[in-house]
């Protein structure tokens, strides 16, 4: 039995942040990743190497809303079409790309997300948060999109590959986007 009031977006506990993008390449990107000691696995390397993962000159602000499946209001789980859809609904939007490096390097005090909970294999690994992104190709062995995570006390830039069939979990996090601005130098 379902409560009536539930509390779905915008009517739920959120993180908003507000995140710089933009205004530094690839290759400067990585350099300042790999800077703050940030690992990246094949995935996430495969994405950021990609012709389609593009970076903007000018730099401009996000703001951001970290909120999880179920306060999308699916309290089984859901597709990545279908929460993209209901997000679009709430007036949410999907992140560029580019959010997940520069997200990476100013959240550095991410919580732990060991701290040993068990491997979930095929699922979003505990304490992870997926940045909401276009998908660059519908190929099941291409990434789909980037996500954060802190394992063992180490920032992590990953990579992810999920088919259009993967349920994500009620309690899995994303990031999308509520609002972008120029910034003026």
């Amino acid at each position: 039995m379902r409560i009536e009031n539930e509390k779905i977006y915008p009517n739920c506990e959120i993180i908003t942040r507000t995140v710089e993008v933009g205004g530094l390449t690839k290759s400067q990107l990585i350099e300042k990743l790999q800077q703050y000691s940030i690992l990246m696995n094949e995935s996430g390397e495969r994405l950021l190497a990609d012709d389609k993962f593009t970076t903007s000159d000018t730099k401009y602000s996000l703001q951001t809303v970290e909120l999880t499946v179920g306060d999308l209001g699916f309290h089984d789980g859901a597709t990545t079409a279908q929460i993209f859809k209901r997000a679009s609904e709430l007036g949410l939007e999907l992140c560029p790309l580019e959010l997940g490096p520069h997200l990476r390097l100013e959240y550095l005090d991410q919580p732990e997300g060991y701290f040993g909970n068990p491997l979930r294999r095929h699922q979003a690994p505990a304490g992870s948060i997926t940045i909401a992104s276009e998908i660059l190709s519908e190929d099941d062995d291409f990434p789909k999109g980037l996500y954060l995570r802190r394992i063992n006390g180490v920032l992590w830039l990953r990579g992810y590959r999920a088919d259009h069939l993967h349920v994500w979990n009620p309690g899995d996090h994303f990031i999308f986007c509520q609002t972008k601005k120029n910034l003026k130098e």
